[in-house]
């Protein structure tokens, strides 16, 4: 038996629950409807599914902007985990002051907001000759204080001990890096990889303004240009925000337990 006293606890809990829950049953049920039954409000599944599938593939390109988001957001989250795990070991295990000080400018540079750095952004870009490329949509993003911070704070549980008896067998430092660091730090790397592959599937201004090309696309730009125009087919516009939504839920489902650890600092 339930206590009396839990009643309205489980009753707030399972109003919140079905609060969060009711917007993604709805874009399922708007991406099987017309754009009219969206537009009025009909919340129950439809028929036309497939033809809203079909209005979509037929009017843009969702495998190739599906598959440019897929290989941007990999190739920009194993090249970010890499290179901020690396800064992140360095400046706490082998810190001092100077360090200490270039960190606490890395920290300062979290307040510059992405869109005062756009244009020089660009200029650098358009001038490596980097425009439709996977170069010019990672390199802002590769090296960012936040990870550089999680990975940092998170070292802090790194036994030192284990790393000197490394350093007595004769271990060199990369291969405590890739040896020992990087296995007992998995769970930060699973929080950096959620962290880092949501922003890079999500990002739609920084592509825009590089991606001149409709080959070169993401999911948000396709999403954008669904949303475009004199009249919007909702039910078409659902159906492409759910298949850009599908893949970011399944990495968070896949690696909520060890996201969670990566957060809290655990080390194994």
């Amino acid at each position: 038996m339930i206590q009396r006293r839990l009643i309205p606890t489980y009753i707030f809990l399972g109003i919140v629950s079905f609060l969060s829950v009711f917007p993604f049953y709805w874009m399922i049920s708007a991406a099987t409807n017309t754009s009219f039954d969206v537009a009025k409000g009909r919340i129950l599944p439809g028929g036309y599914l497939m033809e809203n599938f079909r209005n979509l593939t037929a009017g843009q390109d969702l495998w190739g902007a599906m598959g440019n988001s897929f290989f941007y957001a990999v190739v920009q989250t194993i090249l970010a985990m890499f290179i901020c795990s690396l800064a992140g070991f360095g400046f706490e295990l082998y810190h001092d002051k100077k360090k200490d000080m270039i960190f606490t400018i890395l920290l300062l540079a979290m307040m510059i907001p992405g869109v005062a750095t756009m244009i020089p952004l660009f200029k650098l870009v358009s001038d490596l000759g980097l425009l439709n490329s996977v170069g010019g949509f990672i390199l802002p993003a590769i090296s960012t204080p936040f990870l550089i911070m999680m990975f940092r704070q998170n070292s802090r549980n790194f036994p030192i001990d284990v790393m000197e008896a490394a350093r007595i067998d004769g271990l060199k430092e990369y291969q405590i890096f890739f040896r020992m660091y990087i296995p007992m730090m998995k769970s930060t790397y699973a929080a950096a990889a959620v962290i880092t592959f949501m922003n890079a599937w999500n990002s739609y201004l920084w592509p825009k303004v590089i991606m001149t090309d409709t080959n070169a696309q993401t999911m948000p730009m396709l999403i954008a240009n669904l949303a475009s125009g004199y009249t919007t087919d909702y039910g078409m516009l659902m159906l492409g925000v759910l298949f850009c939504s599908v893949p970011t839920m399944a990495i968070f489902f896949i690696l909520q337990k060890q996201f969670a650890e990566g957060i809290t600092g655990a080390v194994k």
